[in-house]
């Protein structure tokens, strides 16, 4: 990591204190794919489309790669902490913009609650299994979201480094039993290439839960943006880190997902899969190749690795979170205290407030006697999904806008207007599909399942009457200076 330029405690963040590396780590930490891998996967499998599920996660990186193309020319001329809010804010106006703030930050909560419910089951179950200590899922949630909080009060490339050794480890053993079983060739029926990744794999019975648990599985690179301003170079270092990011999600999933069909034989992969749903344990598919290819340690290597991927998952959505208060706080929607940094350039009053946030929910979520996995982790994340993939149309929208107003040069037709266009009625036509078969995503009756895709709608208009109730507070010039701020 580049070092940081140090700044005394006030309400700036600290400059030049990640590179490219750092920011790639935060975002695959927020996306997590090992979580994905593990419980997205088997459940894609056997509820979406088989074996063709490595045909799903490609096509829907395609797609966030195609969106990328606007959002990667929006951050070039947008460098701003509040990320989407600010790119909707410049390009459909600063009531749309805290539309999108307010559901940006009620999808980055739930979808940091639904991790720590997750966590709080399998880390107890896992040090009940080790050493027959028996805690409530409640404790060790608890623990984590302390953790969290004492790295979001340091430095933003302390996180970043330990979630650098973090991720490579994760990753190492994940990619090193796919390597594995692609040398020794699996299981011994081959590589099925036509019948995995045939297109028309994308318009089998089940293809739209198998694309559904993609976007599941892969969101999370958007945050790219919000370390801008904490960035070297940020202009370039933003754009960089989004496509190398997608890119690098698209490859792990597509590969790994592929290896493990290999690994059981595709005659038998989807079968295997749906073994591991009806033990309660989904992850038990990909541990159970590990054990095969690898050895009896990767099952319990893979196990804590799980872990430490939902510490990293937290850690990146805590700074995220804590960097949108502090940018509505610092342009005067939020109270200005959310706006101090300590010494380090952290945001901490924003930290503790986001900690605070995470702590009440939880404390909700066991005082309703909700199931951690059912309720707190379903349905958290799959509201965060409906609202993630309605920020990417509307940020779609307010890059052909933007573009539209403030013509120059360096405008391209291609990413300011076509991809972004086409990107936007695909991102739509997927939220399309989204919602009509929410249900599935969260394992209620339709009704519900509604209503809680509605609460992202809800979200959305806090924000616009936020603006409404704010709005003296704001100089008209507030989004657009800090926009034009030279990185």
């Amino acid at each position: 990591m580049a070092p940081s330029t140090e700044i005394k405690a006030g309400t700036g963040l600290t400059r030049n204190a990640v590179t490219t590396l750092g920011v790639v780590v935060l975002v695959l930490s927020a996306a997590s794919p090992l979580i994905g891998l593990t419980g997205a996967v088997p459940s894609a499998m056997v509820l979406g489309n088989g074996i063709g599920t490595p045909v799903a996660y490609v096509a829907v990186g395609v797609l966030l790669l195609f969106f990328s193309i606007g959002f990667v020319a929006m951050s070039r001329r947008v460098t701003n902490a509040g990320a989407l809010y600010a790119y909707v804010g410049r390009g459909l106006g600063m009531p749309m913009g805290l539309g999108a703030a307010g559901m940006a930050l009620w999808a980055y909560t739930t979808i940091q609650l639904a991790v720590y419910g997750f966590f709080g089951v399998v880390f107890s179950g896992t040090i009940n299994s080790w050493w027959g200590i028996e805690l409530p899922w409640y404790v060790c949630t608890i623990g984590l979201i302390i953790l969290v909080q004492i790295f979001g009060y340091l430095k933003i490339e302390i996180g970043a480094k330990v979630l650098l050794v973090v991720m490579a480890l994760e990753w190492g053993v994940m990619l090193l039993m796919a390597i594995v079983i692609m040398i020794q060739g699996g299981a011994g029926e081959g590589f099925a290439v036509a019948e995995v990744w045939s297109p028309s794999n994308l318009l089998a019975a089940g293809a739209v839960v198998g694309i559904i648990f993609a976007f599941a599985s892969m969101f999370g690179f958007e945050s790219s943006a919000i370390y801008g301003e904490e960035a070297r170079e940020p202009k370039r270092t933003v754009a960089r880190a989004t496509v190398v990011s997608i890119s690098l999600i698209t490859i792990f999933f597509g590969f790994t997902s592929w290896m493990l069909i290999v690994g059981y034989g595709p005659s038998v992969a989807v079968d295997a899969a749906l073994a591991s749903l009806e033990g309660g344990d989904p992850a038990q598919y990909v541990f159970a190749a590990g054990e095969t290819y690898l050895g009896s340690w990767a099952p319990v290597v893979m196990s804590i690795f799980v872990i430490t991927s939902m510490f990293a998952c937290n850690l990146a959505f805590h700074n995220g979170i804590a960097r949108y208060q502090y940018t509505l706080a610092r342009d005067g929607i939020f109270p200005k205290a959310l706006a101090k940094t300590n010494s380090h350039g952290a945001p901490f009053v924003s930290s503790i407030v986001q900690t605070v946030t995470a702590l009440v929910f939880i404390i909700l979520a066991v005082v309703l006697n909700a199931d951690p996995v059912l309720v707190v982790f379903f349905w958290g994340s799959g509201v965060s999904i409906v609202a993630l993939v309605a920020l990417y149309c509307l940020t779609s929208l307010a890059v052909i806008v933007f573009f539209r107003r403030n013509r120059d040069a360096e405008a391209k037709p291609w990413s300011t207007l076509i991809a972004p266009l086409l990107s936007g009625l695909l991102m739509l036509y997927a939220l399309f599909l989204i919602v009509t078969n929410f249900e599935l995503l969260v394992g209620t009756e339709k009704g519900q399942a509604l209503m809680l895709a509605g609460t992202a709608v809800i979200a959305f208009l806090i924000g616009l009457a936020l603006y409404g109730l704010r709005k003296r507070n704001l100089s008209p010039e507030a989004l657009a200076d800090l926009a034009e701020e030279v990185m």
